[in-house]
């Protein structure tokens, strides 16, 4: 057998569910799928994915109240109802410069 060594780690219980869960329709087990990115923290001398804080921060709707989502809604309202619309061209142009799509 080969020389082998424990690693513990403490994750969230949901978090480990999820991902074992999608692990096991792959096919690969908890323990390969840690010999994977240990493995490939040794190829790229680091972590083999970017991790960075995102650059903008946009509206989400998650963790707002009801009335918070409702003001958000009415601002889209009135913008409407003053004239304060884009053309399908606009918002083609504002996606691709901020977003690059």
């Amino acid at each position: 057998m080969a020389n082998t060594a424990p690693v513990y780690a403490r994750i969230d219980t949901g978090l480990k569910e999820n991902a074992e869960g999608i692990l096991a329709q792959l096919g690969i087990s908890p323990s390969e799928a840690i010999k994977m990115l240990y493995s490939q923290i040794v190829l790229v001398k680091g972590m083999p994915f970017q991790s960075k804080l995102p650059e903008v921060n946009h509206f989400s709707a998650q963790g707002i109240t009801k009335s918070e989502f409702d003001a958000e809604l009415q601002k889209g309202i009135d913008s409407i109802k003053n004239g304060r619309t884009h053309s399908v061209e606009d918002v083609d142009r504002m996606l691709a410069e901020e977003f690059g799509i």
